[in-house]
């Protein structure tokens, strides 16, 4: 879960603590830097990783509190009370809002996302403080846009830290972490999903040639990235744990921790039949008893060894996606639907392909103007013995009386 001591992390790294706290918070080697990161690391980030962290020698994951220290806090809309004077207390317009029909629905879709009993009354307050904060973020940075998927974010904060403080993280948030996901195209998106593939050939190369040769892509590690695992994960401990982890690290982290999923179930992977539908839904279905400690410390180990500095020339080359049009991946993230997408697009290659087979057939079968006029030939011969044979049998008909051939 997120707990207290996590919550000062995350105050610290998105600057809403007092200065003095925040100093004492500065010395962790996991912050993020204040610009946006779509790929790759700052040159001084990136030697405190190479370096292992922290200059006292401490792992690179050294800003996430082990479980066994932290108090938790139970989710509720009241968990936390801002330390500052974020107000949350800004008039929405709602009705003339463009993103707000939008909103509403993914919002209201979005029930299984509270706990389990916990009362209608509650539960529907609380979706209008997550409509709330969502508009009111948007409102007050122009340059972001709403995509399918923020409110899942969203909502983990809300129940966590209470309206007041989940906004100042999430606009925090949306203007760092989750910037590229907000650009009024996915093109940004489509480039961090291009890091997962170098990143499993660089481990394991034979799973990598296998999901080539299956051509699946990244589109099944889609929701997963612009989510935080929040929309496919049903656990809501696990959901909070990985984002304790995410707030702690570099923005690319995700993608990492996508990785190490897929390298976790390597068999799995390998034994599914080599086609695109079956592993796209093979390794879509994440499963629920994963061991995530093992699995975040593997990808804290991971970012280490081959950082986004190291994998950016061959992520911005790497032809990783499945759909081969931007327009098939939108419709892809839209529709949430995927695997449809790639069936379709598969189809289509093969129609293409077979047409074309078919045309150069008949290009090098085409007769020419002797063969035509010997197929003429037979063809009349075969009429006129066509005829004479009719004749016959009529002739045999006529005598057949007369020789009591048919008694």
């Amino acid at each position: 879960m997120l707990f207290h001591s996590t919550q000062r992390s995350i105050q610290s790294n998105f600057g809403i603590l007092r200065p003095g706290v925040q100093a004492e918070e500065e010395e962790c080697g996991h912050r993020a830097g204040p610009g946006r990161q779509s790929g790759g690391c700052s040159r001084s980030e990136e030697d405190g990783h190479q370096r292992g962290g922290a200059a006292d020698g401490r792992d690179t994951l050294s800003c996430v509190a082990s479980p066994s220290q932290r108090a938790p806090a139970s989710p509720g809309p009241g968990a936390s009370s801002a330390d500052g004077d974020m107000s949350c207390t800004e008039t929405v317009e709602r009705e003339n809002n463009k993103d707000y029909n939008q909103v509403l629905l993914d919002v209201q879709r979005s029930l299984r996302r509270f706990p389990p009993g916990m009362p209608d009354e509650q539960r529907e307050g609380l979706q209008e403080e997550l409509i709330d904060i969502i508009l009111r973020v948007l409102k007050r940075n122009s340059q972001l846009h709403y995509y399918q998927g923020y409110h899942d974010i969203v909502v983990t904060f809300l129940l966590v830290l209470g309206e007041r403080l989940a906004t100042a993280l999430v606009e925090k948030l949306s203007t760092h972490h989750l910037r590229d996901f907000m650009d009024p195209t996915m093109d940004n998106t489509k480039h961090i999903l291009n890091y997962l593939m170098p990143i499993i050939e660089r481990v394991n190369p034979e799973v990598h040639d296998f999901m080539q040769q299956a051509e699946v892509g990244t589109v099944f590690a889609l929701s997963w990235l612009i989510t935080w695992f929040g929309h496919v994960l049903s656990d809501f401990r696990h959901v909070v744990r990985l984002y304790d982890f995410f707030l702690a690290c570099h923005p690319l982290m995700p993608i990492y921790f996508a990785a190490v999923i897929v390298l976790y179930r390597e068999e799995e992977v390998l034994e599914c039949e080599c086609d695109m539908a079956m592993v796209h839904h093979l390794l879509s279905q994440i499963p629920q008893d994963l061991p995530y400690e093992t699995l975040i410390s593997r990808a804290g180990d991971l970012f280490v060894q081959f950082p986004p500095s190291e994998l950016a020339k061959e992520a911005a080359s790497h032809d990783s996606m499945a759909t081969s049009t931007f327009k098939d991946f939108d419709l892809a993230s839209t529709q949430q639907r995927p695997d449809s997408v790639l069936r379709r697009r598969r189809r289509q290659r093969q129609a293409a392909l077979e047409s074309a087979a078919a045309s150069s057939v008949v290009t090098v079968a085409r007769p020419s103007a002797a063969r035509r006029f010997v197929r003429l030939a037979v063809m009349g011969l075969t009429v006129a013995l066509g005829a004479a044979a009719l004749a016959v049998v009529n002739s045999a008909l006529e005598w057949a009386p007369k020789l009591d051939l048919f008694p």
